[in-house]
């Protein structure tokens, strides 16, 4: 993906958290409040200044009531029946060594959606809550090695394996392979 195309990916994304606090008639203080997050931060991602990282979109996915997915293909043009791998909508954290591809997007007329997610060596991912509280997700390990804690247990998951889980507190995600890992997310909206 050309930095000009994460450009407007960040400028649609800053737009569209914009309109969404503008939705809700907050402020920016409001909001800070709300998700935890300082108001420079925010007003910065709403520029497009800055490009969100997972940790920052999934608070403001959980004050907001929508999964990543969710927000990432309000950005996007509507989802087709089938979407063709060089259609299917990429985002990175690039602070992170996270890499996102909605394989199958949301759909308002569905509840689950696939995302095939990318973790650098060494890569630690935390979230403080769920986008929704309740969310179902199968993760499969296809290449390399992932460490998930949930609910304060922790899961070792390599290439073949499966977790199944609801969320309802904070997760982390921890790359446990020298050359990355690669997976499949499924996840279920309650």
């Amino acid at each position: 993906m050309g930095s000009d195309e994460v450009d407007a990916v960040d400028a649609r994304l800053g737009a569209r958290l914009a309109a969404l606090r503008a939705e809700h008639g907050w402020s920016l203080g409001e909001l800070a409040d709300r998700s935890g997050v300082s108001r420079s931060t925010l007003s910065r991602a709403e520029r497009a200044e800055t490009s969100p990282t997972a940790a920052l979109l999934n608070r403001l996915c959980a004050v907001y009531g929508r999964t990543m997915s969710q927000l990432l293909s309000e950005v996007e043009a509507e989802p087709e029946a089938v979407v063709r791998s060089a259609e299917q909508p990429v985002w990175q954290d690039r602070a992170h060594g996270f890499v996102r591809r909605s394989v199958s997007p949301p759909h308002t007329a569905l509840r689950g959606e696939l995302v095939e997610a990318r973790l650098s060596p060494g890569a630690d991912l935390s979230y403080d809550r769920p986008p929704v509280a309740g969310l179902e997700q199968h993760i499969w390990i296809l290449e390399g090695a992932l460490d998930v804690t949930a609910q304060d247990t922790e899961h070792r998951l390599g290439a073949g394996d499966c977790l199944r889980m609801r969320v309802w507190g904070p997760t982390r995600f921890r790359c446990a392979a020298p050359e990355g890992v690669r997976y499949l997310l499924a996840v279920v909206r309650p």
